[in-house]
Parts: structure tokens; sequence; C-alpha cells
């Protein structure tokens, strides 16, 4: 099982990401994915839905035409985990 970030790891990790913050209330990440067209959204998830499958690992999302938003915790330890860093960084390099 992962450990837990601390609210400082969190935060640091934070600045390498592209437009990633926390979710008030919630020891969790959030982004909002824009993309030109449906098309563009459904492939972005399609390439994250495979890594996050591989990574046993998935977010809580959801898409209305060409915005997809993504919150990312680790809910077996109650917060914010290096499986949600990764993951952020992979949905920010594939992001189109």
């Amino acid at each position: 099982m992962p450990d837990k970030l601390t609210a400082e790891a969190v935060e640091t990790a934070l600045k390498s990401l592209d437009s990633w913050a926390g979710v008030e209330g919630r020891a969790a990440i959030h982004r909002e994915f824009k993309f030109k067209t449906f098309v563009e959204a459904f492939g972005f998830m399609t390439q994250s839905a495979l890594m996050a499958e591989r990574m046993d690992h998935h977010p809580e999302w959801s898409n209305v035409y060409s915005t997809v938003n993504v919150t990312l915790t680790t809910h077996s330890v109650g917060g914010v985990t290096d499986l949600d860093i990764r993951l952020a960084k992979f949905m920010d390099r594939i992001a189109v």
C-alpha cells in the first residue's frame, strides 16, 4: 500500500504539475482539461484509462463534450500518494 503524502509534500508536488490544485475539504488534487473536440477528450480519457489500469489506480472523473474533470486521491489511505502524482504527470504529458 502506498504512503499518504504530507500536506507539504502535496504542495511541493503541485508545483511540478500543470494546473492541478488541492481540493477544498478533501485530501485530493483536481484539474480540468479542455480539448478542442469530444474526440480529443475521449482519446485523452482512453489513454488515461489504460495507464490507470496498468497502475491499478483509478481516477474520479467526468466528461462533458470537450471538458474532462479529474480528481485524484488514493482511497485506501485517505489522501494523496505518489500514485496520484504519477498519474497526474502522465495526464499532463498526454493532454493535447
